[in-house]
């Protein structure tokens, strides 16, 4: 198999690789902000939630709910600008995958990755981030 890229190419393409899923671990993990309420931990993201308060109408109380999960839908999330959050946050670590894995397959195939491409993917990967 011959590769497309030189030493400092293959070394990008790892490095982004590793970025990459970093970036979307994070996005995807509930442990942004920790914290405590109803004497219960809690924790959230911009896209899931650990142990969050709901209303229980026939007992009229607030309970916690003590499990992980997404929101119900997109309009479940806290507030406009939470929202922008998950959607920019999104967008960049599927831009960062999509540049890795490019770039991982420019390891293996020939002629994949050109000087001009990999300028592209540089530019792609900085408006990832």
């Amino acid at each position: 198999m011959a590769s497309s890229l030189t030493c400092a190419g293959i070394v990008w393409a790892f490095l982004s690789f590793l970025c990459a899923a970093t970036s979307c671990v994070g996005f995807f993990m509930p442990y942004w902000l920790l914290g405590s309420q109803l004497e219960k931990s809690v924790s959230f993201g911009t896209f899931r939630r650990c142990s969050y308060p709901v209303r229980d109408e026939s007992r009229q109380m607030t309970v916690m709910v003590e499990q992980c999960g997404r929101y119900a839908s997109f309009q479940a999330i806290p507030s406009a600008e939470w929202r922008i959050c998950t959607v920019v946050t999104g967008l960049g670590c599927g831009l960062l995958l999509l540049v890795a894995l490019t770039a991982l397959m420019g390891c293996c195939v020939s002629e994949l990755i050109s000087r001009t491409v990999g300028r592209v993917a540089g530019g792609i990967q900085f408006l990832g981030g």
